[in-house]
């Protein structure tokens, strides 16, 4: 695979130039490239997060959910130097495996990277058995993983498996999708001495149940995420909890079929409050729906998916830019049936950016991560050359 330089411009913005295709690369309006072809073995394979890009570090960091040393997964480093692995998961206690879902590492100032794996830790839990209920996990830059904390299962939680978000103090914000004390899943503060707080146990009803999205948290302390089901209606929410505890449940879908149904994907904030995201069924093409929640709970559908077109967002998230464009990745449909990625302007107008095809990458999963130059960086769980995911990075 041709490595790729990142180059620093402007402040450190990054960018991103393919080496052999730079001059293509500035004469059309929009270039895909393929930045890193996974293969079976040590290298990891199954990417099903977004990544995240480091500026600073002229660095993408991500998780594959399957292989490395240990066959458990692992998290990589991609930079021009190429993909390094700096952790391989054990699935042993003290270790996690297989990170899941649309868990996209977050990092701090310090270029330490935070995650959750969705099994692994503790043996013996009270549902999870030998596999481990799961950990929230710290990789430094020398590839030295720490588990911050591992779940016992039952009314502590299990199944943690969206992104994290983490404050100035040290402490990881996130949700598991089962367990707590109705087995409905749970939201969690982990301090940094690795204790564990509950700020809320999901019920179903009316609160929602099955929480997969994990937590984005606003500049005042706010936490916002979404459950996959349940609600007052049942077709999922979006909650807030403020800094003081209280919990609210901003928007219940499923009211009527046509606001979506089964939000899993991880949740965006903009600058006033808005919530956005996405769901995976219903709306009025039946196939999920893009959504905005205003702070006071007004939701909006802004895109509906129907076939043919771009389909099932499943844990497909959505990134924004400054000009109010959202950019998303569909793992089904487009010309090939294979996932899409998209751009919706303020406008609500749609344009299909990329139809992947299978040697270029299929099934994406997660976020796009977005550099300060516009280039869009992402993930497929399948596909390319050696059929094990690939990293991409588009320029609209």
């Amino acid at each position: 695979m041709t490595p790729f330089c990142f180059k620093r411009l402007h402040n450190a913005v990054l960018t991103c130039l393919l080496a052999g295709a730079c001059l293509a690369s500035i004469a059309q309006a929009q270039t895909y490239s393929v930045l890193y072809q996974f293969k079976s073995g040590n290298d990891g394979t199954f990417p099903s997060a977004g990544v995240a890009v480091d500026v600073k570090r002229i660095a993408l960091y991500g998780t594959t959910f399957a292989d490395g040393s240990f066959s458990a997964g692992t998290v990589f480093k991609f930079n021009n130097e190429g993909e390094t692995v700096l952790h391989s998961f054990t699935g042993e206690s003290g270790d996690g495996e297989y990170p899941y879902g649309n868990g996209t590492l977050v990092y701090d100032s310090a270029g330490n990277l935070y995650g959750t794996t969705q099994q692994g830790g503790i043996y013996g839990g009270q549902t999870c058995l030998m596999d481990g209920c799961g950990v929230v996990f710290k990789v430094d830059q020398f590839g030295d993983e720490t588990d911050l904390y591992e779940f016992p299962g039952g009314s502590f939680g299990r199944t943690p498996q969206g992104p994290l978000a983490i404050d100035d103090a040290g402490a990881s914000y996130g949700t598991t999708e089962y367990g707590g004390a109705y087995e409905d899943g749970l939201v969690f503060e982990i301090d940094a001495a690795g204790n564990e707080g509950q700020l809320h146990a999901f019920g179903g009803y009316p609160d929602g149940q099955q929480p997969v999205s994990g937590i984005v948290r606003d500049a005042v302390g706010n936490l916002y995420g979404s459950t996959q089901f349940g609600g007052p209606y049942g077709g999922g929410t979006i909650f807030k909890i403020a800094p003081n505890g209280g919990f609210l449940t901003l928007y219940g879908f499923g009211a009527v079929n046509l606001d979506g149904l089964w939000p899993a994907s991880s949740v965006t904030l903009d600058a006033e409050g808005n919530v956005y995201g996405t769901t995976y069924a219903g709306g009025a093409g039946g196939y999920g729906t893009v959504f905005k929640v205003t702070p006071a709970g007004i939701e909006s559908s802004l895109y509906n998916f129907s076939n043919p077109g771009p389909i099932y967002p499943y844990f497909c998230g959505v990134t924004l830019d400054h000009a109010g464009n959202i950019y998303g990745v569909t793992a089904g449909g487009g010309t090939y049936g294979l996932g899409t990625i998209y751009k919706l302007d303020p406008s609500g107008n749609l344009t299909i950016l990329h139809n992947f095809s299978g040697p270029d990458g299929k099934v994406p999963y997660g976020n796009l991560a977005l550099d300060p130059s516009g280039n869009l960086y992402g993930t497929t769980s399948q596909g390319g050359k050696f059929g094990g995911g690939v990293i991409f990075r588009i320029k609209p």
